[in-house]
């Protein structure tokens, strides 16, 4: 029963991704675009994104950080275990679509880069609620560059914000 759930669910996972990917065709402005976004859930701009303000900045702007890079390392790790116990391979593995951007690993699930920007938009977002709304948009347009550029299933995408989601309730209790 578990079984035919979890094929079901990869077979839609799959044909999600087949509709949304980027071919090797598409326009250069177009994949110049969804690369430039997708660097926000790398680890210099999420590592500079919080280290740098925490060092540097005061006030809400350094709780902010802090609390970011907490969620970025917790969240990493567990990303990480998860990664290497279920051992997906990426799209350009079990599809006819290849990759757009450099692949980090041979690992598909969960995306660190979607578990990465999320983090940081709600280690933000927690302490400066303002802006939360807008950062937590940004972190899911990351992810879902992830699925264009070829590197991710949606599926891979969702379970990463959703593993930044679950460490941040956990730190915030």
């Amino acid at each position: 029963m578990m079984t035919t759930f979890l094929t079901r669910l990869d077979a839609r996972d799959r044909a999600l991704f087949l509709r949304w990917a980027l071919g090797e065709e598409s326009a250069r402005v177009s994949r110049r675009f969804w690369t430039g976004l997708t660097t926000g859930g790398g680890a210099t701009a999420t590592l500079g994104g919080s280290l740098g303000p925490f060092l540097l900045a005061d006030g809400a702007w350094r709780a902010g950080a802090g609390r970011a890079l907490l969620l970025l390392v917790l969240s990493h790790l567990l990303v990480q275990l998860v990664k290497r116990t279920v051992g997906r391979p990426r799209p350009s593995m079990g599809t006819s679509c290849a990759a757009l951007v450099t692949e980090p690993d041979r690992f598909s699930f969960p995306s660190g880069h979607a578990a990465a920007a999320m983090s940081l938009a709600l280690g933000y977002g927690a302490v400066l609620p303002a802006v939360a709304p807008l950062l937590i948009s940004l972190a899911a347009v990351v992810g879902f560059s992830r699925v264009a550029l070829g590197v991710h299933y949606p599926g891979d995408v969702v379970a990463g914000q959703a593993l930044a989601l679950l460490t941040g309730a956990v730190v915030a209790y």
